[in-house]
């Protein structure tokens, strides 16, 4: 007889913090996590990212025997994460249509390359991507625009991984031109001008980062840390979000519309869940339509490594030398009531920066059409929830929630910012997103039992 899984251990390998949680499956509850500096390899090779693992375990272990035995899932974004190239057709259809698939996908976009007209070797030996998404045409429409991206493509010598994610009437075409170059072929990002269909792009980037990526880093010469790994953190948090959005079924129900905001060392991501009104999305000027799931990645917003672009982008002048000190030790951690000041009014900025980036303005114009809506980014003013994520909000002083997202939530915001307004706050003080990302799949009961716990944790 086969004894039920009771537990689960769940582990981010970040870029800073290498964090785990053991979960008690049947009540979808932490009962136990660690966490420690992620031990990248060094350049003389040694070092391995499974040593900070090992020093989370032990403490879980010691916590509860349980955590020995049990299940591991694991997802990262260690050694920078995912990095993807977007190949398309026209920046503002095609490529832009697969630079929003592939932040959802939890990769960074490092390069996003319009090929029309370009006529001559695409390479990317600049951006240094791990994987190319490639786009281009309608479905039944334009068939060179595709061919043409993947002979660019092979042509610069590009012999990483690829996914194809174009006109699909050419797929076949396109996988001989690849020839040997690992590729997966996806369903287009673009099957029709004015739909964006983002799902089996997403699934096959994944596949690709497993298959190709994880492994690539030369993060772990150990087989276990690929067998653990089931994707790229932000995916897998993003998966998470969905899930307290929209929750299991009509017994077990979501939250409704949901914005994460999570602060990290390297960068500050926002995930959005939120319903399009039809009625409303059809006012607006979009070439790419906007999709309910929705993630954006702020490489140049965060704690420590984007410590200095983050005040020099907000204009803190006076913060520079702070800024300085924690982009040059990663792993500092403020040992006054000053510095932990610092620390604040650093995240504030990412915070503000990160959802005016991802929200965008909205404005109402007269065009020869009538009046239209012009929007630059996704609508946030009705989301019924906020929520706040990332270790300083969940290691910082009492209030700090309120404090770090003072201007950034409210009705009386100037602007034109499609921002939150009467949105409840919690913060994700025990990184259950994260987690509930990992157990969907395998354990979903478990994983809506947990994600809910996001609600009892009042941002303040």
């Amino acid at each position: 007889m086969v004894e039920p899984v009771e537990t689960a251990v769940c582990v981010d390998f970040g870029s800073t913090f290498t964090k785990a949680a053991l979960v008690d499956l049947a009540e979808g509850r932490i009962v136990a996590s660690a966490s420690h500096p992620t031990t990248i390899p060094a350049p003389d090779g040694t070092g391995d990212v499974l040593d900070g693992y090992d020093a989370c375990l032990a403490s879980l272990v010691a916590a509860d025997p349980r955590a020995a035995t049990a299940e591991v899932l694991a997802c990262s974004s260690a050694g920078g994460g995912l990095r993807i190239a977007v190949v398309g057709n026209e920046e503002l259809v095609t490529a832009e249509a697969g630079r929003r698939v592939a932040l959802s996908s939890g990769g960074k976009v490092v390069d996003v390359v319009a090929t029309a007209g370009r006529g001559r070797p695409l390479d990317l030996t600049t951006s240094r991507p791990d994987v190319v998404l490639l786009t281009g045409g309608t479905d039944g429409g334009n068939a060179e625009a595709l061919l043409d991206a993947a002979r660019a493509l092979v042509a610069g010598g590009w012999r990483g991984p690829v996914v194809v994610a174009g006109n699909v009437e050419v797929r076949d075409e396109v996988s001989e031109v690849l020839g040997a170059v690992p590729h997966v072929l996806a369903d287009n990002v673009v099957p029709r001008i004015g739909v964006l269909a983002p799902d089996s792009a997403r699934a096959a980037i994944r596949e690709m980062f497993l298959a190709h990526v994880i492994g690539g880093k030369h993060l772990s010469a150990r087989a276990g840390f690929a067998a653990m790994v089931r994707g790229a953190t932000p995916d897998l948090v993003l998966t998470g979000v969905e899930l307290l959005a929209h929750g299991l079924d009509e017994e077990r129900p979501g939250a409704g519309d949901v914005v994460v905001v999570d602060v990290g060392g390297a960068t500050t991501d926002v995930h959005s869940v939120v319903e399009v009104d039809p009625e409303d999305s059809g006012l607006a000027r979009e070439v790419v339509a906007t999709t309910p799931v929705t993630r954006t990645v702020e490489g140049d917003l965060g704690m420590r490594w984007s410590a200095v672009t983050t005040v020099a982008e907000a204009g803190l002048d006076d913060l520079a030398e702070a800024a300085a000190l924690r982009q040059h030790d990663p792993s500092y951690l403020p040992d006054s009531e000053a510095e932990r000041d610092a620390d604040e009014a650093i995240a504030r900025a990412a915070v503000g920066l990160a959802l005016r980036r991802h929200a965008g303005r909205s404005r109402v114009v007269v065009s020869p059409e009538g009046r239209v809506v012009e929007r630059s980014g996704k609508d946030l003013r009705e989301v019924d929830l906020l929520v706040g994520s990332g270790g300083v909000l969940r290691n910082g002083r009492a209030g700090i929630a309120g404090r770090v997202l003072a201007g950034s939530v409210g009705a009386d915001l100037e602007g034109g910012w499609q921002l939150p307004q009467r949105a409840r706050v919690v913060v994700d003080t025990d990184y259950v997103l994260a987690a509930a990302g990992l157990l969907a799949e395998p354990h979903p009961v478990a994983a809506y039992r947990l994600v809910l716990r996001v609600l009892d944790t009042p941002g303040g």
